[in-house]
């Protein structure tokens, strides 16, 4: 027991028990702190005994006799190889005790209790291991890493929670970080015996109606946490476990929110970064449907707390993220995602910001033209446009109004690229209405794009002549460097908005160039600055899978830009 325990312990009141309600017989489950519920169920065998306490609580004298106790209690030893052997050695025979007390009496827990009590302390103590990262691999190779693993099918579940608590406390990514060779031993390990796979055994079981299990769900993604984060390469193989799919279940589970299903929305995020076997798996498990449907409430709902906000845009970079896989884009698009972002879109609601990140990765590169197409279809220009004349007044959790700015200006592009015949003029109708007021909010757009860029130019040019002053050179690595900081302050917006300029003033509309020349004329802009913008563009296209696809889209601009 700890200093808390000591001081409010009621001999008179022995603790409760819990019997395992999963059909095994006399099998029993411990639903408080693992030995706490253990030692209950010890200590309700004992004798009542006289106190000198009033109301079943300790006297003054004693309280101040406990803490003096404690106080006075010297440090332990940090822990050396041969106290790590001896403390795995007691581990390991505490281990084959419990199994041998469980199979020789399986119907008769009070036979068997002892043993689980006893192999429950030996788990706590060997939190002490966490403290001592440089000693992993001998946890390695005297196969104390398989022991514990053992233990997450016990089952008492109180034993297997205790043995992830623990798993999750050696795993601590700042702990790893301590020791580079432990670490390595312990992690390799670890996934040497499949330990995602044995997590989420362990998972499918555990009752999140007990605390102590809630609890032992949270550790588990914490353990498959520390372990992306050490070993991020792993994440695919993680993913084809099991964990994936549990994941996703457990979203889609018709639970209250809680702290477990925005731990879930987070490493799923985790998986599905710049890992495109993650994002393929997602579409194959459905779980473009299910993040669409996990949405879905927030259509005209807001979250109700800050954390349910928080897995709202976790779920929302998800689905970014699943986006970027081609065959993913149909799924969305057979699953109905771009009417409910569209009707997001329309709802003042916090969904809305995030609902047009999505709506810019659904529609971008070659690969976007059957949404852009829906898109129109689903009369989604009456939603787009208003965004784009007007960025909304900005909630205190959400986008800048430069990021909303350049999701809505990205769309917008992506249309114009990819849309043909008939939706190609009902676009581009959107530019000669209410006295081309579009284009007057697209020459807006470019001036105060352009006057960012041209400071953050001006900033770095002083910057390179510092340099070539002390003797130094401009390498690549610095070019990209400003090139990035570019982009930061707007480039991408700029030049997303000129090239839409010159796209409609390309479409045989002669009002639409007049209108934009007029607006040069009258605020001492040129024609010159918006062809070097997107030149430059051109010039810096190259994410594109298919190299010739790439080659294609610079000489297609170029093109426009020589008719401009």
């Amino acid at each position: 027991m700890d200093v808390g325990e000591l001081l409010t312990y009621q001999p008179d009141k022995p603790l409760k028990r819990k019997r395992e309600e999963n059909g095994q017989a006399g099998d029993i489950s411990v639903g408080s702190k693992s030995r706490d519920r253990l030692i209950g169920i010890r200590d309700s065998r004992q004798s009542e005994t006289s106190t000198e306490h009033s109301a079943g609580g300790v006297s003054e004298s004693e309280r101040e006799k406990i803490l003096k106790m404690v106080e006075d209690e010297p440090e332990a030893d940090a822990l050396d190889e041969t106290a790590l052997k001896r403390l795995l050695l007691s581990f390991e025979k505490k281990v084959f005790r419990n199994q041998e007390m469980r199979i020789k009496f399986p119907d008769q827990p009070e036979k068997f209790m002892e043993s689980e009590i006893n192999l429950n302390d030996v788990i706590q103590e060997m939190h002490v291991i966490a403290t001592v990262p440089d000693l992993y691999h001998h946890v390695v190779e005297l196969n104390g890493v398989q022991s514990l693993l053992g233990l997450l099918t016990h089952d008492n579940t109180d034993i297997s929670v205790a043995t992830v608590d623990l798993l999750q406390e050696m795993t601590d990514v700042d702990t790893l970080n301590e020791s580079e060779e432990g670490a390595t031993a312990l992690i390799d390990s670890l996934l040497d015996n499949q330990v995602v796979a044995t997590l989420v055994q362990n998972l499918e079981r555990l009752d999140e109606g007990v605390k102590e299990e809630t609890d032992g769900v949270h550790n588990s993604l914490g353990v498959v946490e520390n372990i992306l984060e050490f070993r991020p390469e792993v994440s695919p193989e993680a993913a084809k476990q099991g964990l994936m799919q549990w994941l996703l279940k457990r979203i889609k589970a018709k639970m209250p929110f809680d702290a477990n299903k925005l731990y879930c929305s987070e490493i799923l995020a985790i998986l599905l970064q710049n890992v495109d076997e993650n994002r393929e798996l997602l579409g194959e498990l459905d779980g473009i449907d299910t993040l669409l449907q996990q949405l879905a409430t927030f259509k005209r709902h807001d979250p109700s707390s800050n954390e349910e906000y928080e897995m709202m845009e976790n779920l929302f970079n998800c689905l970014c993220s699943a986006l970027m896989l081609t065959s993913n884009r149909d799924k969305f698009l057979q699953g109905e995602g771009l009417q409910l972002m569209n009707l997001m879109l329309r709802e003042k609601k916090l969904s809305r910001n995030s609902a047009l990140k999505v709506l810019d990765h659904a529609t971008s590169g070659p690969e976007g033209t059957d949404n852009c197409m829906k898109f129109i279809e689903i009369l989604g220009l009456r939603t787009i446009f208003p965004l784009f004349m007007k960025t909304p007044k900005r909630y205190k959790k959400g986008p800048s109004e430069e990021e909303h700015e350049e999701h809505a200006i990205s769309v917008i592009a992506s249309m114009v690229r990819n849309c043909t015949s008939a939706h190609r003029q009902r676009l581009l109708g959107k530019f000669t209405e209410n006295d081309h007021a579009k284009v007057d909010r697209l020459m807006e757009l470019h001036f105060k794009y352009l006057d960012k860029v041209q400071a953050c130019d001006t900033q770095i040019e002083k910057e390179k002549q510092k340099i070539r002053r002390s003797g130094g050179e401009i390498d690549d690595d610095m070019d990209d460097e400003f090139y990035l900081r570019r982009l930061d302050v707007g480039l991408f917006t700029l030049q997303l908005v000129d090239y839409v300029m010159i796209e409609i003033c390309n479409a045989g509309i002669p009002s639409i160039k007049q209108r934009i020349i007029q607006i040069l004329n009258l605020r001492g802009g040129s024609i010159t600055a918006i062809r070097n913008v997107v030149r430059e563009y051109a010039g810096n296209i190259g994410d594109a899978k298919s190299k010739d696809s790439a080659d294609a889209e610079k000489q297609r601009l170029l093109a426009l830009v020589d008719k401009f």
